[in-house]
């Protein structure tokens, strides 16, 4: 583990992330986290919503697909306009 945080590339990125500027890394970061989080909150709502009716599984699987298919454009957006809102 430390000679992965020992690596320049992964300080940079560090660096970045907690300093808060917005590059093509750490929007990708971002989105990755994004998704993750939108998948889990999707499968869980998709099995609250209709685990009894169509099977928890299926509406887990639903679930995350719908919930990761609505986060991923506005985090884009949401990037971009805090991009450009940096740059003013």
């Amino acid at each position: 583990m430390s000679e992965i945080l020992a690596n320049p590339t992964v300080q940079e990125l560090v660096t970045n992330l907690a300093a808060g500027e917005i590059n093509l890394t750490t929007g990708l970061v971002w989105l990755i986290l994004a998704a993750l989080v939108s998948l889990t909150g999707g499968a869980i709502g998709g099995m609250i919503l209709a685990g009894k009716d169509l099977g928890y599984k299926f509406s887990a699987i639903l679930g995350g697909i719908f919930g990761t298919a609505s986060v991923i454009p506005a985090t884009l957006v949401g990037l971009f306009v805090l991009n450009f809102l940096a740059d003013l």
